[in-house]
Parts: C-alpha cells; sequence; structure tokens
C-alpha cells in the first residue's frame, strides 16, 4: 500500500486528503481518495502522482463525515473522474452509504469502516490491520491533557479505537503519526476519562 498526503489549496481552510494506492498499481487496485477537501485544488497533485497504466486516478471516494471542509470540493473530484462516492449519510454526489463494519478494498489493502460518532454524527474511521493504519477523520486521537466534556458517543469511539492494533494513523488536519501511535491513543483515552 502507498499513501500520498494531500494538502490542497494551503490559503484556504481544508483537510488533508489522502490517495491510497496499491503498492504496485495493479489494474486490480483500488485507487481511493480519502476526503476530497474544500475546493478541488487537490486536482492538480493527483495529476503529479503515478497511479498505474490504464487506470483512473481516482476510482473510489470515501468521505469521513460530511463537513464543508472535507467534501467541499467533491462535485470537481467528481467531474474529473467520475468514482463511486462512499459516505456514511448520503449527501448530494454520495453513491454508496457506508455501514459500521463494512469491509472495502483501498488499494491493494482491506479496511473495516468504524462509526466513531462524537465530532459529528456521520463520522467513521477506516482500519486497515495488515498494515496496522487508521484513518482517522476528524475524530480526536490526540488529546494532550485532561479537561473539557466529551459526549458518550466519543468516548466509546475513541475506547474502540485504543482497543486496536495500531502503528500508523492519517488524521483529517495533523501531520500523520508515525511513531508512539499506541501510546498517544492510550493517553488520549487517560485525558478524557480524567474529565
Amino acid at each position: 500500500m502507498k499513501v500520498s498526503v494531500l494538502r490542497g489549496n494551503t490559503a484556504v481552510y481544508s483537510c488533508r486528503s489522502y490517495l491510497v494506492r496499491g503498492t504496485w498499481n495493479r489494474l486490480e487496485d483500488i485507487n481511493t481518495l480519502v476526503d476530497v477537501g474544500t475546493d478541488g485544488s487537490i486536482l492538480d497533485e493527483l495529476l503529479a502522482i503515478s497511479t498505474g497504466v490504464g487506470k483512473r486516478r481516482v476510482e473510489r471516494i470515501i468521505l469521513t463525515h460530511c463537513h464543508f471542509d472535507h467534501v467541499g470540493g467533491l462535485r470537481e473530484v467528481i467531474a474529473q473522474y467520475r468514482p463511486e462516492v462512499y459516505a456514511f449519510s448520503l449527501i448530494p454526489g454520495v453513491t454508496r452509504q457506508l455501514h459500521n463494519g463494512q469491509i472495502l478494498r483501498l488499494g491493494d489493502r482491506s479496511f473495516e469502516v468504524l462509526h466513531t460518532p462524537g465530532h459529528s454524527s456521520d463520522s467513521i474511521c477506516l482500519y486497515g490491520p495488515d498494515d496496522r493504519v487508521l484513518f482517522s477523520g476528524d475524530t480526536p486521537v490526540r488529546i494532550l491533557s485532561p479537561g473539557g466534556s466529551y459526549p458518550p458517543d466519543y468516548r466509546g469511539s475513541i475506547q474502540r479505537l485504543a482497543a486496536l492494533k495500531v502503528d500508523t494513523i492519517y488524521s483529517g488536519h495533523d501531520e500523520p503519526i508515525t511513531e508512539g501511535a499506541k501510546v498517544i491513543l492510550q493517553r488520549t483515552i487517560d485525558n478524557v476519562e480524567a474529565c
């Protein structure tokens, strides 16, 4: 599996998007975009990525939730690539509704859809057990100190995530976490439970 981080236009508020491809860009691999950002500016970045001969650069989009900074550019990406679009909520442009526990192919790996309400009622994470990878969207996975209040839905979501074997976290707005992911998730639980 290869993951490319797409930042889009840094002059506007937007999420990070991720293009997930197979290690060898084989025909059967599914080039998958996780989130699309605010304004379609990731289209230029996509052109610079080798995605395989005879393949569309984006065959599938998975939206981690439907806030504007994650879906605002959806129309532009659909117009360019005509992908299948998956989300937990059926907003305009979505062609398939996601369900908790569903297994999807991203690149050359299988990922489980985890419904993680808390940030929004339609938030999901994508967990790839083979590589111990988590795409967390805007589900807060790094709470560094106690304080604040957290709804029961979020508490349940973060406990589920901390129980997974995770080495790498790709979040909606932070740099990828490539070291200490398990420790960060446990610290988050400790800080949430201290409230």
